[in-house]
């Protein structure tokens, strides 16, 4: 095979790939978040940006969604996501929501703690690694690392 077709089943790998990421991805999400929270927005957008039409819910208390998919105490952020029959808990990286679906492990959602600085949503560089940790029954244990 020459340079120029290696180069092009290459690249047709790639992008097979790329979509095989977003496809995982269900097509709907519900957002529970705080009216003035412009971070929740973006990440909002940054998620449809990949395909998931995210629909805004701003006019319940967020701490009884969070009870209700049994989040651990202490491990919540500022929104809280149900797709797909899974709860994601605040500014989540994308790198760990694609590996939820693709995976699709016995939990009730996966979260990160906090509103670290560089995840979707909130700007600035990363300062750290992220540990993104899966939940269940109000208990939490490691799901990956960032």
């Amino acid at each position: 095979m020459n340079r120029f077709g290696s180069t092009l089943m290459l690249s047709a790998a790639l992008l097979l790939g790329a979509g095989t990421a977003q496809a995982a991805l269900p097509e709907t999400a519900t957002m529970f978040k705080n009216p003035e929270c412009g971070c929740c927005d973006e990440y909002a957008r940054q998620l449809e940006a990949r395909g998931v039409e995210v629909k805004l819910v701003d006019d319940i208390e967020v701490g009884k969604i969070k009870q209700r998919v049994g989040l651990p105490y202490g491990l919540g952020s500022c929104h809280t996501i149900q797709m797909g029959g899974y709860a994601i808990e605040g500014h989540v990286p994308f790198a760990a929501v694609e590996t939820l679906f693709e995976e699709r492990p016995d939990t009730r959602g996966i979260g990160l703690a906090g509103m670290p600085i560089g995840t979707p949503g909130m700007p600035g560089p990363k300062q750290g690694d992220w540990d993104v940790y899966q939940f269940r029954d109000g208990e939490a244990t490691p799901f990956m690392t960032l």
